[in-house]
């Protein structure tokens, strides 16, 4: 679907042009991500997300600087741990919460979309590093 209806041209560009996605704010990304599927959707928290909000909705990319790097790592490892205790804790996989966007929602659907979600971003991440240090296949 990404290549429909680009020309031959357009399919062998190489370059990306500058854009604000880095690893760091994949890392940032990612646990806003955990938060809002587990605490907030599931687990049904009225918590703010940790690095974006409606006025910056990019924060989490945009603010990725080399000085909040322990930051971002805690706040990753910290989002994991609750989504790893919300799993292990819940009677099932059919738990409910509600979602803004897609309605109700179960622990199942969620986790298969955070399968997909890290998929998707370790695609990104890969690119980055290789462009980063030339490093492939970590």
């Amino acid at each position: 679907m990404k290549c429909t209806g680009l020309d031959d041209h357009q399919l062998a560009l190489r370059a990306v042009e500058p854009s604000t996605l880095s690893l760091l704010g994949l890392v940032r990304h990612l646990a806003d991500v955990e938060r809002r599927w587990f605490r907030r959707v599931l687990g049904r928290e009225e918590v703010a997300f940790r690095f974006s909000n409606a006025d910056d909705p990019d924060g989490d990319f945009d603010g990725a600087r080399p000085e909040v790097v322990d930051e971002a790592w805690a706040a990753w490892r910290e989002e994991v741990a609750f989504a790893e205790g919300f799993v292990r804790d819940a009677p099932g996989l059919d738990v409910q919460g509600h979602d803004d966007w897609r309605g109700t929602v179960s622990l199942r659907w969620v986790l298969v979309h955070m399968i997909e979600e890290y998929a998707r971003h370790n695609g990104h991440a890969d690119l980055l590093r290789e462009r980063i240090d030339g490093k492939v296949g970590l």
